[in-house]
Parts: structure tokens; sequence; C-alpha cells
């Protein structure tokens, strides 16, 4: 099969440090390669692939101070990609609703996997004019507030299994893991490592738009003698920092599409003790991957309840449902049901 992954120009493909969207799109572009289909990466030329990279702009737009207007290079790729589109069997998109009106006009039959939050009011009419555009969602929980879309599948994201393996040390702190942002609320895993008694590491960058949350509201918190703040980490790091982590706490303010540092830490045979928000239980299979809880209370008392639970069945259990070859093969699946569609002879209503 002659598949295109067009990802964002934001961060390589996949990112040096933080990026879920690109590390995920990297995992699958990988795998569909291992499965032996002709896969061909839209991304920067920074991007590391086995696939055909066709690199659009030199360098990742995150690290590229000469770029302001980031839009501009996306727009332009996705017309580059439509003037190619017949080289491929199926064009599978990373760019939100942007390709919507431009692809819907072409024949190459094409799907868009959702990364990001869906409940805005601005999405509905958006899902209300392209009803018909096939799209992926990566939880259940992330496509509720648009039942008028066409989803064709959830996929759940996948990682190759030994990326991140399991340490032999001794754990001995609550984990934070990802980006300190308010709907992250790292201030609630503060409190939380504080009501347990035990320190708290966190690994997380933080983006600009959110430099002044982090100086007013967190960088005060970081100050207690239990918080010890290490600042964004690459996957080549989170092996050991996970594996000596008690838990990872994600006590989320938001509806979380998927979360991906859930089950980066179930790789490593850690629970997650996460608040009831968004995919979260979906991901976390309660009393076996880590528990489920509704507020700060609750999370204090389920560290206390950790014992009870097997590591090793935690790193069993993310082998069986979120492996990058699981993920692939789910895609596989939607890519042939959509050309198959897009080949199907149909019949035109005529006038007698």
């Amino acid at each position: 099969m002659r598949i295109a992954q067009i990802g964002p120009l934001t961060e390589a493909i996949p990112p040096k440090l933080y990026g879920g969207t690109e590390r995920v799109v990297s995992w699958l572009t990988e795998e569909l390669v291992a499965l032996g289909h002709d896969v061909t990466l839209f991304a920067s030329g920074d991007s590391i692939t086995k696939a055909r990279l066709e690199p659009f702009w030199p360098r990742a737009l995150r690290h590229d101070p000469s770029i302001r207007d980031p839009f501009a290079l996306h727009a332009t790729m996705l017309e580059y990609v439509r003037r190619r589109a017949l080289e491929f069997d199926i064009l599978h998109f990373h760019l939100d609703y942007h390709p919507f009106s431009l692809f819907s006009r072409q024949p190459t039959p094409f799907v868009t996997t959702l990364h990001g939050r869906l409940d805005l009011p601005e999405h509905q009419p958006v899902f209300d004019i392209f009803a018909d555009i096939p799209v992926v969602s990566i939880s259940d929980a992330q496509r509720r507030p648009l039942p008028q879309a066409r989803w064709v599948r959830t996929v759940h994201h996948g990682m190759p299994v030994n990326l991140l393996t399991p340490r032999r040390v001794q754990p001995s702190y609550l984990a934070f893991l990802g980006r300190i942002a308010p709907e992250k609320a790292v201030d609630r895993a503060v409190k939380i490592a504080h009501g347990a008694g035990l320190p708290l590491k966190i690994a997380a960058k933080v983006d600009r738009v959110d430099q002044e949350y982090y100086q007013h509201e967190i960088r005060p918190l970081l100050r207690a003698p239990e918080v010890e703040y290490i600042g964004e980490i690459g996957d080549e790091d989170k092996s050991e920092f996970l594996s000596r982590a008690i838990a990872l706490l994600m006590p989320i303010n938001w509806p979380e599409p998927f979360g991906l540092v859930m089950i980066e830490a179930m790789a490593c045979g850690v629970p997650v003790i996460g608040f009831h928000a968004g995919a979260v239980p979906e991901i976390v299979e309660d009393g076996v991957t880590g528990f489920v809880v509704a507020n700060e209370e609750e999370a204090v008392r389920a560290i206390a309840r950790i014992p009870s639970l097997s590591r090793t069945r935690i790193r069993q259990r993310f082998k069986e449902r979120f492996s990058a070859r699981r993920m692939a093969s789910d895609y596989v699946a939607i890519y042939r049901n959509l050309i198959d569609a897009a080949e199907t002879p149909r019949l035109r209503v005529v006038s007698a």
C-alpha cells in the first residue's frame, strides 16, 4: 500500500524532546514500514525515518526563530501534498481540521487523526459543514462533544514495546511528566505529594504561552524542599526517571484526548494515578495499571494502595493494549476500508 503520512512541521518527527503528536506519527510511520508498506512522510527536514522523507522545511518550526507565521508553511505543504495526491493509495493527516476543505475536492481517499481537544464551541460549525470527512479519534472520550462527525474508529496510541523498559531500581518518589500548563495541573501534583508525605520530581517543559503561568503560579511551589524540577527530558532519560517513581501523577484539569505519558509510565511498569477526566478512565485500568480518582484526597489514599499493584502486570497490560504494532494494524484496517469504499462504483440517479 502506498501511504502518505502528513505530520506537523512544529517539531521534528520524532521530536528531540516533548511532542506527543510528532512522537505518535513517528511510531506509526516506522511500524507501517516494518509491515512492508511504501510510506512517504511529509515533515520537517530534521526528521528521522525509514520511510521516504519529503522535507518541506529544513528544520522544525519550533526551533527556527526566523518563522513567525507557521500556518503559512502548513498551508503551502497541504497544497504540495494535494498536487502529489495521485501518487498514493491513502493520505493520512495529523493536522487537525486544516486538510478538510482542500482534500474533500480531490479523488484520493484520506483520513485525519484528531490529536487535540474537541470541546470548544468553535469546533461545532467545522464538523457540521464537514460532516462527511472521515476522522479518527484517539479516545472515545475525545469524540463525545462532536457526535455529528464521521468517526470511522477510535485508535488508541501505541508505542514500540522496547522503547521504554523497567529498570531494576528502588522507587522513591512521585513523578510528573510532560508539560507545565494550567490544564495539566502540576500544582495539584505538588499538593498530592505533600499530602502523601513523599517527594515529587517534575520533568516537564514550559511553552512560551505558559511562561507567565509558570512564573506566577508554579515557580513558587518549586521552592518546597520535597519538590524537584528537572526540566524537559527525552526518551533516553524516561526509563530511568519513570522506573524510579512510585507512581506517575496525572491530576489533569481538562478533557485530555489521550495522555501519552500514561502509557509511557505503564511501559516501565509504573502505576498511574489519574483524575477522572477525558481519556484517563479508558487508558488506566482501575486497580490494575493504576487508580482513577476524583480529587486530591482520593489520590493520596490511592498512593497507599500502590503496593497492591504488580509492576510486572502493568508492563504486560501495556504490551497487550498499547503497542505500536497494534496501532499500525488498526490504521491499516482503516486504510483498506476507505480505499475499498473509494473504489466501489456508485449508481447515479438520473431522470427518466
